[in-house]
């Protein structure tokens, strides 16, 4: 007597296939678990047994064998449960093998054989999709998973519900709608007064999707113009809301009303490394995957610890993460925009006298060179004149410029299929190309600050973008000058330095 019941896995962001078969053989009762088992799979012996009896099923008075397969894939978790349970209910005769043929199951059993949420719908429904198989999970997960087009998503709150819909007695409860999505009085950039250098900074970082510095004393408005990035951003694409909801979903930090939303996150500086880029003996994503297809701010830059920092530089450059643990290797994406925020001195204000050059120079030197080498736009957040607290002109909405924003960005993926701060080095001289006397012109102003040639490249995506705002199809002298004013933590280190 055995069954073949099909389920998957969490492997990072894959759900790879687990085939579970069940076999009832003579000798005397038991209950074996096999194919590299975690603890909380193997607990599922009990939580199995106790809700078919109290279900009111008959619980084979046999030999149960249970095998996982692939064998050497771990497995965790409670997600098995409604799967093994019904493998023992067809191998028993209570369920026709055929009932069973076209389903993936999944979900925790509780004694009473209700259903419990598990963990990643998201990836489950994506890779039930590609597979073409339909799949029954607990009602809070179909919720979700519903959200992935063109899958088929059952929903049951108890196993009787899915026993008696298996065998066409009954339809199980249709999924609910979400709820409506949850409107909170968004940010709006007019309510930061003055800081109109560090309002433009911040529109050119949204139009060509770069990572942004700021700098200044405290109370300046830095973390407020930060919290204003996402409303002047365009809406998430159904791709990337997707992409972003895999991700959340593998955490256990499904964001359902907030669907179409892009993701802030603001990490404290006393966050270590993993809790920055992911990790744990079973991968879990880390800040900046949460942050995925939205904006990681960090604030208080130098408080971070060196190495802290320093871990983010691949993921800056590369879009992902790669985490590698003894048992499971895991990728998790990452493409977010970075904004940090600092304040120029331990004092507060490099010009305030409390601190000498070398004491404010060891301080920003907690910020290593090729992490700071990695961001595309630096401002100077100075302190406010006594009359701008007063002005009535508080500027454009963030509406208004979100407006201007997603024009640039359209333009940028007509012509190149991908924003600017994404360009590669040859994909700049083919969609940004610059004069000869330009070229020259750029090339003395980085040997004159002493820039990399990654800097180089990021002055020269960020005066794209800046054509871009301004509906140029060619970049002028005027805006790589702009783009050069956005160097200011540059030069305040070669000012320390001289």
């Amino acid at each position: 007597m055995l069954s073949i019941i099909h389920s998957r896995a969490r492997l990072g962001l894959q759900a790879p296939l687990v085939t579970i078969e069940v076999h009832l053989s003579p000798g005397l009762p038991g209950f074996l678990l096999v194919g590299l088992a975690e603890t909380t799979v193997r607990e599922s012996r009990d939580r199995v047994r106790c809700a078919l009896i109290n279900s009111g099923f008959d619980f084979p008075d046999k030999k149960i064998t249970v095998n996982l397969a692939p064998a050497d894939l771990p497995k965790e978790g409670g997600r098995f449960d409604l799967a093994i349970a019904l493998g023992i209910l067809v191998a028993s005769g209570q369920l026709p093998t055929a009932a069973v043929q076209g389903f993936e199951f999944y979900g925790e059993l509780a004694l009473s054989g209700e259903l419990r949420s598990i963990i990643g719908e998201i990836p489950l429904a994506l890779a039930c999709r590609a597979q073409g198989s339909a799949l029954l999970l607990p009602m809070e997960n179909a919720q979700i998973a519903k959200q992935v087009p063109d899958v088929a998503v059952f929903g049951a709150q108890h196993i009787l519900q899915v026993h008696s819909f298996l065998l066409g007695q009954q339809q199980l409860p249709a999924i609910p709608e979400l709820p409506p999505a949850v409107v909170e009085a968004s940010l709006c950039l007019s309510e930061v007064r003055g800081q109109q250098h560090a309002k433009r900074a911040l529109q050119i970082a949204a139009a060509g999707e770069h990572n942004l510095l700021m700098f200044g004393p405290p109370g300046t408005g830095k973390s407020m113009l930060a919290q204003r990035l996402p409303s002047i951003l365009p809406p998430l694409s159904s791709a990337e809301a997707l992409e972003s909801a895999a991700v959340y979903s593998i955490a256990g930090l499904m964001r359902a009303q907030h669907w179409l939303t892009r993701p802030f996150r603001q990490p404290h500086h006393t966050s270590s490394a993993i809790a920055l880029v992911g990790g744990g003996s079973v991968p879990r994503p880390g800040e900046i995957s949460l942050a995925h297809c939205g904006v990681l701010f960090l604030d208080e830059l130098p408080e971070f610890p060196r190495q802290v920092l320093d871990v983010m530089r691949q993921p800056l450059e590369t879009g992902c993460i790669h985490i590698s643990r003894a048992g499971r290797q895991a990728e998790f994406p990452a493409q977010f925009q970075l904004v940090a925020a600092l304040n120029p001195s331990p004092s507060g204000h490099h010009q305030d006298g409390r601190c000498s050059k070398e004491q404010i120079l060891r301080y920003l030197n907690r910020i290593s060179g090729p992490f700071s080498d990695r961001i595309d736009l630096q401002v100077e957040v100075p302190m406010l004149a006594s009359d701008a607290l007063s002005q009535r002109d508080l500027g454009a909405t963030s509406l208004e410029i979100c407006q201007q924003v997603s024009k640039s960005r359209q333009i940028q993926i007509e012509r190149q299929g991908k924003s600017n701060a994404k360009l590669t080095p040859s994909e700049l001289i083919q969609f940004a190309a610059l004069n000869d006397k330009d070229q020259e012109f750029l090339q003395q102003a980085v040997q004159q600050l002493q820039l990399s040639t990654r800097s180089y490249h990021k002055l020269w995506k960020v005066a794209r973008s800046i054509a871009d705002q301004q509906q140029e199809p060619q970049i002028r002298r005027e805006h790589l000058l702009e783009a050069l004013s956005f160097r200011a933590f540059d030069k305040l280190l070669a000012y320390l330095r001289s």
